[in-house]
């Protein structure tokens, strides 16, 4: 007598389902995806990465202090700007380093850069997050001799600034992923750091936070689409009283982050 397992129904049931497997299986290897670049990209989203982001609030410890950001709609709206900030101001600069990942190009979008930023406090904290973003990829993408090249060439060198939206770019080239993931991937950093800001300055809970970041992604990928791939010649500052706040935050009594 047959157990039920062994039944010839069964039997076809699962060279059906093997059948299928191995042309799901098929079909992923013909795209050519290469598995280990997910790791790469999660890796370098991982808030454990020692890049100094949560150091920094994009001015929220100065809009709370100003009264300006008060609750979790305040929070919502202020981190929509944000992103609506980051992608007409720095998106077009992750843009074209990820599309000319190299050392030439880099140089000349973080000198425009430079240029292009209007407060002191947001061009150090840019800087000092971009040095540091270099520094930690140089020593954990080893196998990318750009990345030390780049190391050993330019830190400690007048001639750059290292912005931290075109290092990112850069990065983000070297290491295989396309423009579009890479823009997307700087603003989901740009999103999760304010969120993180606002959980330390009690402003919000954890859970809410994370509650908060869910809704507010679908906004990010509104300005993703809004903004993406274009040229630095366009960038643009569209949140004039937020380049504001970020500048009067040097001038507070009392503050938590540096920016």
């Amino acid at each position: 007598m047959l157990m039920e397992s062994d039944s010839p129904v069964s039997k076809k049931s699962r060279l059906v389902h093997s059948a299928d497997c191995a042309m799901e299986e098929a079909s992923s290897n013909a795209v050519g995806v290469n598995p280990s670049l997910h790791w790469t990209q999660w890796q370098i989203l991982d808030s454990i990465l020692p890049t100094g982001g949560f150091a920094h609030s994009y001015g929220l410890e100065a809009a709370m202090q100003s009264r300006m950001v008060n609750n979790q709609e305040d929070l919502r709206l202020f981190v929509i700007q944000v992103l609506e900030n980051t992608g007409s101001l720095l998106l077009p600069f992750v843009f074209c380093a990820s599309k000319s990942p190299d050392a030439a190009a880099w140089v000349k979008l973080d000198q425009l850069l430079e240029a292009t930023l209007t407060n002191e406090v947001g061009r150090k904290a840019s800087t000092s997050q971009g040095s540091a973003l270099l520094r930690v990829a140089a020593s954990v993408f080893t196998e990318i001799q750009a990345l030390q090249d780049l190391r050993r060439t330019f830190l400690g060198s007048k001639s750059v600034s290292f912005h931290h939206a075109p290092i990112f770019g850069l990065i983000c080239g070297l290491v295989g992923f396309d423009s579009e993931t890479a823009q997307r991937a700087y603003m989901f950093v740009t999103m999760r750091d304010v969120f993180s800001a606002a959980t330390r300055l009690n402003l919000i809970g954890p859970l809410a936070a994370s509650v908060l970041q869910h809704q507010v992604a679908s906004d990010a990928e509104r300005m993703v689409q809004k903004w993406r791939d274009r040229d630095v010649a366009e960038a643009s500052q569209t949140a004039p009283l937020l380049d504001a706040l970020q500048g009067c935050h040097a001038y507070m009594f009392s503050r938590l982050f540096c920016s």
